[in-house]
This record gives structure tokens, sequence and C-alpha cells, in this order.
């Protein structure tokens, strides 16, 4: 009953479709005749006393064309967006070895609106445990490169407690709040908008370390196309790809995984890993701060700088930050 159901309701939306090309049809018909009126027009305009009137009918025409224009540019989004969703539900559908396809966005839409979940949406709950994973995941990838590209593993952590880095934690709240809205669109979308996102997260992460510790954990000096060596062309190149990569694949990866956490638990478990990594900035902040000072020859001045010292030396910090220079 369902099946025959749904099977009307697509047989009304393709006689829809039908009536709209043939509108569009009918629409090229009356342009193509009014911009030959508007030719006669041109012709007369010398001889003519009504210029008030032709200036008039032009105005006319500009808001006709961009009432037009804007009804043209929600065809075209909705038919990107149709074409994006039965894309991402072809990938969902593909069989694939040891590693499951990622569920399409739409997918996830409708189990999150199926049921009353904590973590829905763009709620607070779902960002705090997208920073928190984003952390986590972000230092794990980049282990990995190190290893694949040098041939030994170095530290790539950004806290003093844990394998957890902010940047990308902060990267992939950015890049989920400000991809969300395209996450059912096409893949063009979300590559401009992860090389706008990364690119100025990059910038500012790199701007406020200069700025508080007087240190760089990056420098792009020597790459073509850098602003003032905390940015360039080929690492934004590389965050657009990372953009569709993350809003395509990664987050509703990460969004399956949030969905399976009972709400309850799921809360419990949000706050206690955001306590967590709110101390574990703090301390690490405090340590590198610190750490700073002793590079510049500043002895302990309290009990608080004289436990750092201790718990933090200069060895142990290089090995967490084993690029960061002062």
């Amino acid at each position: 009953m369902e099946n025959k159901t749904e099977e009307k309701e697509l047989s009304r939306d393709m006689q829809s479709f039908s009536q709209m090309e043939q509108l569009g049809e009918e629409f090229r018909d009356v342009a193509q005749r009014l911009e030959e009126n508007v030719q006669q027009i041109y012709r007369e305009i010398p001889e003519t006393d009504d210029l008030d009137g032709l200036e008039k009918l032009a105005g006319e025409l500009k808001d006709m064309g961009v009432r037009i224009g804007k009804a043209g540019a929600r065809l075209l989004s909705v038919a990107d967006e149709l074409a994006a969703r039965c894309r991402d539900m072809r990938n969902q559908r593909k069989k694939r070895g040891l590693i499951s396809a990622a569920p399409a966005n739409g997918t996830i839409d409708l189990e999150e609106m199926a049921g009353d979940h904590f973590a829905r949406g763009l709620g607070l709950y779902k960002l705090l445990l997208v920073c928190f994973l984003g952390s986590f995941a972000g230092v794990v990838v980049e282990l990995g490169w190190c290893l694949i590209r040098n041939g030994y593993l170095e530290s790539r952590s950004g806290l003093v407690y844990g394998p957890f880095n902010l940047l990308y934690g902060a990267g992939a709240v950015a890049l989920t709040v400000c991809l969300y809205r395209f996450r059912n669109r096409g893949n063009w979308l979300s590559f401009l908008g992860g090389m706008l996102v990364g690119t100025v997260v990059e910038y500012l992460c790199s701007w406020g370390q200069e700025v508080l510790f007087g240190s760089r954990s990056w420098d792009y000096s020597y790459m073509p196309f850098n602003l003032n060596g905390r940015v360039c062309l080929l690492y934004s190149v590389f965050w657009g790809i990372l953009g569709v990569l993350w809003i395509k694949d990664l987050y509703p990866r990460m969004a399956q995984l949030i969905l399976k956490l009972p709400n309850k638990l799921g809360k419990i478990l949000t706050v206690a890993v955001t306590v967590f990594l709110i101390f574990d900035s703090l301390v690490s902040l405090a340590a590198v701060a610190r750490w700073a000072e002793r590079v510049h020859g500043q002895p302990a001045s309290s009990a608080v700088e004289t436990l750092l010292d201790e718990r933090f030396p200069n060895d142990r910090m290089e090995k967490i930050y084993a690029n960061m220079d002062f």
C-alpha cells in the first residue's frame, strides 16, 4: 500500500516537473519576442518624445529580470541539492571492503528527526563532541602523515595531557558550522567553504600563538603565495579538499557514532570530556607560558611556576611540542 502511495506521489512530482519544463520553454519564447520588440524601440528612441516612459519600462524590465534571476537561482540550488543527495545515497549503497561507506547526510538528518536525540542538528552537545573527536582524530592523522613522510613518529599534540590538539578541534567545529548548510549540496561549495574557513582558522591560530607566547609551530615563508608565513595557497587548497572530505565523509560518520549514544549517558559524557579539555587547555597554556619564560632566562617567581618547572621541564615540553620555536 505504501509503495503504491509513493508511486502516485512520484508520478505527480514528475508531472509537475514536466509542467515546469513547458513553462520554461514558453518563457524563453516570450523573452525572445520581447527582445525583438525592444530592438524596434531602440530604432525609435532618437525620434520619440516619451523618454520617461521608456525609462520606466526599462525599470520594470530590470525588476522582472531580478525576480526571474532569483527564481532561476533557486531552481539551480534545488537541482544541485537533488543531484548531490542522489550521489551521496549512491555512495552510501556502494559495497566497500573493510571500511564501510559513509552514511549520506540525508540519512543522518532523517535519523536525527525521527528521535529526540540530545545532539541533533547543530546543537551545543554535538559541537562539543565534534571538538573533542576532531582534536583527537587530527593528531592521529598527523602522526600517520609524519610516519609516512619522515619514517618516524613525532608528537603533534597541542595539549600536555593526551593526544589532543585544539587547532584540529576548532577547525572541525568551524568546518561543521560553516559547511553544515551545504552538507546536501555539491562538492564545489564544500571545497570553497573549507578553503576559506580553514585558511582563516589557521591564520588566527598562528597569529594568536605568536602574540601570546612569541612562538610559531609552522612557517610557510618558503612557500609560494604565502601570507606572512602563516598561510599559503597550497595548504588553503588542502583545506578545501579537507572541507569536502569532512562534510561528505568524516562528519556523517561522526554524527552516526554520536547518534548511538543514549541521551542521558551522552550528556554526561559530553560534559566530562569538555571539562577535561578545558582543564587540559588551561594547564597547557600555563606550561607553555612558563616554558617561554625559561627560554628567555626568567627564574620561577611563585610556587605555581616552580610546580610547572618540576612537572613540565624543557625536555618534556620539547617532546610534546616538537615543532615549536621561540
